[in-house]
């Protein structure tokens, strides 16, 4: 534990806390910072001036990241015939019906991303108490409830992420690897926070976007400038 306190306390020397940095500075920073043997996952993280409680303020969305997520996302896919033949043939990890429900219900949650044809809602709804709190969820709005599943499997595999906004207004998505170029970081970046503002709910009152920070895994948080991102966040 020692040593960790160290490299922490060395990773925050030169991080000013209360800094809104340019977004090729953050990240920068960042990836100095990341000196751990692993290779971390950058995190972005967004404050909203909303109230995700009331329907009307609720931010929702998917995302496609431009340079990819930088990890291996497992799908599960529920389908039947020649649709669960598609979504094998896409590289889905689980695919099955009744049976694929039984097993979820048992415990097997190894998987990133589920995604179901129309037809198969009437199954994938009694998961809802399991899937629904982990994000998992399929949903028309995410494009993973769909005929076309053999594309949201290559979507999901290919860097398509998912964004929700939990109780306290924040949206966390993870945009990339340390390990990543810092050119491809950034374009993450703006990807999801581009989606995110497009995502701005009709409630919204005030201002939208109040705080836009990114950290490693275990690196320091940096807050970023938000009108270096969009002028008209």
């Amino acid at each position: 534990m020692a040593g960790k306190g160290k490299r922490l306390k060395a990773a925050y020397q030169g991080v000013d806390r209360l800094k809104a940095y340019g977004l090729a500075d953050a990240v920068s920073i960042l990836k100095k910072c990341a000196t751990v043997k692993f290779d971390e996952t950058v995190e972005l993280a967004m404050n909203l001036g909303i109230d995700p409680r009331h329907a009307d303020q609720q931010v929702r969305g998917v995302v496609q990241l431009p340079n990819g997520t930088g990890k291996t996302v497992r799908v599960a896919v529920f389908a039947r015939g020649d649709k669960a033949e598609e979504a094998k043939k896409a590289g889905a990890e689980l695919v099955g019906a009744d049976d694929l429900a039984e097993k979820i219900l048992g415990g097997l949650m190894d998987f990133d991303r589920c995604i179901a044809t129309p037809d198969m809602m009437a199954v994938v709804g009694k998961l809802g108490k399991v899937l629904g709190p982990r994000g998992l969820m399929p949903n028309p709005k995410l494009g993973t409830v769909t005929p076309n599943v053999a594309a949201a499997v290559k979507a999901a595999k290919g860097g398509e992420v998912t964004f929700r906004a939990e109780k306290a207004g924040i949206v966390h998505v993870g945009v990339g690897k340390a390990s990543f170029s810092e050119q491809a970081i950034a374009e993450n970046i703006r990807a999801v926070f581009d989606a995110i503002a497009r995502a701005k709910p009709a409630g919204a009152k005030g201002t939208y976007i109040k705080r836009v920070s990114i950290s490693s895994t275990m690196g320091p948080g940096l807050q970023l400038d938000v009108g270096g991102l969009s002028g008209a966040a």
